[in-house]
């Protein structure tokens, strides 16, 4: 291999995996927001965020196991352990394509260059995942992966090619598909987005393309036909008699039994998919009757690690489990609140948490499990680092990637220490990811906004942290900020009172919200935090 063009080799791929974890980490509310099923099963960035965390913890055993192990095992634990963590429809499917990867990249063809292993890799991916799926339909993530292992096949077949050229090739040919994807599924170019798994594997290729050369990830794919796909969340809702639950469990069984498995199964519902290989299986498929699909398995092997979700109650009762969220919080007022839920609370004079701050609260909450709601926008990337420190030494912690305080409202209001640890990240990402967050705050000088120049002591309005309105009256300015966060649609307005601020300012805006939207409901909390005498949450 030339200088310049790294070895693909055990170590890119544990680096490969940390940078799609990491990725998908900033990635998965957006991913999350392009659901168009309103059922658990279509948070699919969290639950591809699931899948390769379970990948990359498998692949950094045997890293911990080896100092120096060879690609084939590296790889085999990465495609084991995304099976054994796959989530959703998305992630049993990109499990059993990082197994088609990993039955490329891990045999021994010293014949052929890095470039044209990898293209195979993904083309064997990419067939993989259709053959996972008892229905295979175009304008979902199969169709990425192919566009993406056809491309870097015919770059792979150029002289001279290099990986860095086929991972770019396929991870650009990816973000292409992403964009035609609505064309392709009438849901999607009816609800005004892009397919959700798609757009989590494209994250995946950019992130495989920035460990390969260095260069940073393609834009993400983020509009339809100009539409913006973030600011609200298309509900497509299920036809009449779609099924009632989604079953998942692991299955011991050998390979010649499953054509029998998927024959029982698939008269019983849809969104059948059976992976895996001799002589374990990861068995996905939405029925009326869950006790006959688990049945299905009793007939040809052993079922395990069955998970039963009610797709209209994601709030299943699940057993107990020692888990702790910790959440920053900006106000005496919202420390109360998040206390009253049940969460560990960090609070700071300097306006947001730091690593040490949130690292400490998570290692004296002395939980196997810890949920991390930063709710502040630049203290997410510090509850990451905090996350990464605690993963460490033992303690299994995911970060939700709340921006604002009222998003780690609803995020802790959907949390339920019975559920298993991943339906309650799943219930709480979503419940976060559907609250549009806005404010209403006072300039202290002079400075140019979005809404253009403000002077001291004018009134600001924010929506997403924007400022969009400047005013000279506290309550007309809230009242209008309120009003353009409904224009996109809401059911709930959450307002939290700043220190200091007119007592009557929510009770004025909840009286402009019954009079323009009787449908909406209204509820206020005293949240004495600085800076900002209201904070505004639209779900």
């Amino acid at each position: 291999m030339r200088t310049g063009h790294p070895a693909l080799d055990a170590d890119m791929v544990l680096r490969w995996c940390r940078a799609a974890l990491a990725r998908l980490a900033e990635a998965r509310a957006e991913i999350d927001a392009l659901n168009v099923y309103p059922v658990p099963d279509g948070d699919t960035g969290t639950n591809m965020y699931l899948t390769v965390e379970s990948a990359t913890q498998a692949g950094e055993q045997v890293f911990a196991d080896a100092a120096a192990p060879d690609i084939g095992p590296v790889l085999q634990a990465v495609a084991r352990g995304a099976l054994l963590g796959a989530r959703g429809n998305s992630g049993v499917i990109l499990s059993q394509m990082l197994r088609g990867v990993a039955e490329v990249l891990g045999g021994q063809d010293g014949s052929s260059s890095d470039a044209v292993r990898f293209a195979r890799a993904l083309r064997t991916a990419a067939d993989a995942g259709y053959a996972a799926v008892a229905e295979p339909v175009e304008g979902t993530m199969l169709s990425v992966a192919r566009a993406a292992a056809e491309a870097a096949m015919r770059r792979a077949d150029r002289a001279g090619s290099q990986l860095g050229d086929v991972a770019l090739a396929a991870a650009e040919a990816a973000q292409r598909a992403l964009q035609q994807t609505p064309q392709q599924l009438d849901v999607l170019r009816r609800a005004g987005v892009v397919d959700a798994g798609g757009r989590g594997l494209t994250v995946v290729l950019d992130a495989f393309d920035a460990t390969v050369t260095g260069r940073r990830p393609l834009p993400a794919a983020r509009t339809v036909s100009g539409r913006s796909v973030l600011p609200t969340v298309a509900v497509v809702e299920p036809s009449a008699g779609a099924p009632a639950y989604e079953v998942m469990y692991l299955l011991d069984a050998p390979a010649d039994a499953i054509p029998a498995l998927k024959a029982a199964l698939a008269p019983l519902g849809d969104s059948l998919i059976v992976v895996g290989g001799d002589p374990l299986w990861n068995v996905h498929v939405h029925v009326d009757d869950a006790g006959a699909a688990i049945e299905a398995g009793l007939a040809v092997g052993r079922p395990h690690r069955i998970r039963v979700t009610h797709l209209g109650d994601p709030a299943a009762a699940r057993p107990a489990t020692s888990r702790v969220v910790v959440a920053f919080a900006a106000g005496d007022g919202l420390a109360a609140l998040f206390e009253s839920a049940g969460a560990t609370v960090v609070r700071t004079p300097v306006g947001r948490p730091s690593t040490a701050e949130l690292l400490a609260a998570i290692r004296q909450a002395h939980a196997a499990e810890v949920v991390v709601l930063p709710n502040e926008r630049d203290a997410v990337a510090v509850a990451e680092a905090a996350a990464a420190e605690a993963r460490g030494e033992g303690i299994r912690v995911t970060v939700i990637p709340t921006r604002a305080q009222v998003q780690g409202i609803a995020a802790v209001a959907v949390h339920e220490p019975a559920r298993s640890f991943d339906d309650d990240v799943v219930a709480m990402t979503a419940a976060a990811g559907h609250t549009r967050h806005g404010a209403v705050t006072i300039a202290t000088r002079q400075a140019v906004t979005s809404a253009g120049v403000c002077e001291p002591g004018d009134v600001l309005g924010v929506v997403e942290g924007d400022f969009v309105l400047i005013g000279s009256d506290l309550r007309a300015v809230a009242v209008e900020v309120v009003g353009r966060m409904l224009a996109a649609g809401g059911e709930l307005v959450t307002l939290v009172v700043g220190a200091g601020a007119d007592g009557d300012l929510a009770a004025a805006v909840a009286a402009a919200v019954r009079e323009k939207h009787p449908a909406v409901d209204t509820v206020a909390y005293e949240g004495n935090q600085p800076r900002y005498p209201l904070l505004i949450g639209v779900e």
